[in-house]
């Protein structure tokens, strides 16, 4: 694990003692053409264009994804400069997050969010480029732009290996969306997956977003995606805990992102019923920290119930930089620490100590 530069520690100690390091553990990056850069050989034919209307009537730009559309100017944050949410200036990212207050962001993909292809070979080769595009990223600015790994699913055999490139180049997680393959995320088919991030130390990072063709096209006319985007992730915490991934996988540390924790209440509530019906007994404000699974929250939750009932030791936060949908909140680590709602401990752990334990910062 990389430390922090000494000229890094001496400008927290300045703020800050004891060093608390602000984690944003939620970013995004927009790709671009050099995302796709790294594809050698043949691969390269499997590159993603960007196209658009050439007659006037749109400005919208779409990615070329095997032969599939798919739109590429929505949901841009424009509150953030070009050069730094696309990460063409890494300095200028920086730079930005520093006026946020954010020592650290996790960086999230964009274009991965929906389902791309069916064919492995194409997966893998967006997979490779993807990750060789953010290693090189993070080798910028290491200890402050880490990254979750894209791995490709349709090709178990070669996850393993993804994964221990992205671990030794900077990535802190695997991203996964809340349905992928078309099978439930506890299905054994990811149980190679699994292992993997167990045996590397990697956290699962579930985020808002759909892998699921099937699903995807099912809510195709859906405007906001709240049900093939956010509800399937609440349905995959579910199921995990249902079918016991957790007792399966005792080292595997999974978090559900960008979807606040409001729901958490209620689903801990249901599975304390279904426990009860099976003659066993759950204890709904530990199970969280007994699964070591952590959930992303936003300042528009009501933290202290949540708090109350899920616990305060796996709860985390993130701004969607990049992004300009119902998660996006670029002062959100602001937000929970100025929340007089909450006590200074409660929320330094929010910001700080629970994200840290997360992606074994």
């Amino acid at each position: 694990m990389n430390q922090p530069s000494s000229e890094f520690r001496q400008q927290k100690r300045q703020t800050e003692a004891p060093i608390m390091l602000r984690i944003d553990a939620d970013a995004h990056v927009l790709e671009t053409e050099k995302t796709w850069e790294y594809m050698e050989g043949a691969e390269r034919r499997f590159r993603p264009q960007v196209v658009g209307p050439n007659d006037g009537s749109s400005t919208d730009e779409y990615w070329l994804v095997d032969g599939t559309l798919r739109l590429k100017s929505r949901n841009v944050g424009k509150n953030t400069p070009m050069a730094s949410r696309e990460l063409r200036d890494v300095n200028a990212r920086l730079k930005h997050i520093d006026e946020l207050g954010v020592d650290v962001q996790v960086i999230f993909p964009t274009i991965f969010i929906i389902p791309l292809t069916p064919r492995p070979e194409i997966e893998l080769a967006l997979c490779r480029s993807y990750n060789r595009w953010m290693s090189e990223i993070w080798s910028q600015a290491k200890e402050r732009l880490r990254w979750v790994a894209v791995l490709p699913l349709l090709s178990m055999d070669k996850v393993y290996d993804e994964a221990k490139f992205a671990k030794e180049n900077g990535a802190v997680g695997i991203f996964l969306r809340g349905s992928e393959c078309d099978r439930l995320l506890s299905d054994s088919y990811f149980f190679p997956l699994y292992d993997a991030a167990s045996r590397l130390d990697l956290p699962i990072c579930i985020h808002s977003a759909t892998g699921s063709p099937i699903l995807f096209n099912y809510f195709k006319y859906e405007t906001i995606g709240f049900s093939k985007f956010k509800l399937v992730l609440v349905g995959a915490f579910h199921n995990m805990i249902m079918d016991g991934i957790p007792d399966r996988f005792p080292s595997l540390k999974v978090a559900f992102l960008e979807v606040s924790a409001q729901w958490l209440p209620y689903v801990l509530t249901d599975l304390a019923k279904r426990y009860h019906l099976q003659g066993r007994e759950l204890n709904k404000k530990e199970l969280l920290r007994e699964s070591r699974f952590y959930v992303g929250c936003e300042t528009s939750d009501d933290l202290p119930y949540i708090v109350d009932h899920a616990g305060e030791d796996n709860l985390v936060v993130g701004t969607d930089y990049g992004h300009a949908d119902s998660a996006t909140e670029l002062l959100a680590l602001r937000g929970v620490l100025d929340d007089k709602r909450l006590s200074r401990s409660v929320a330094n752990k929010i910001v700080s100590d629970n994200p840290r334990a997360l992606y074994g910062l």
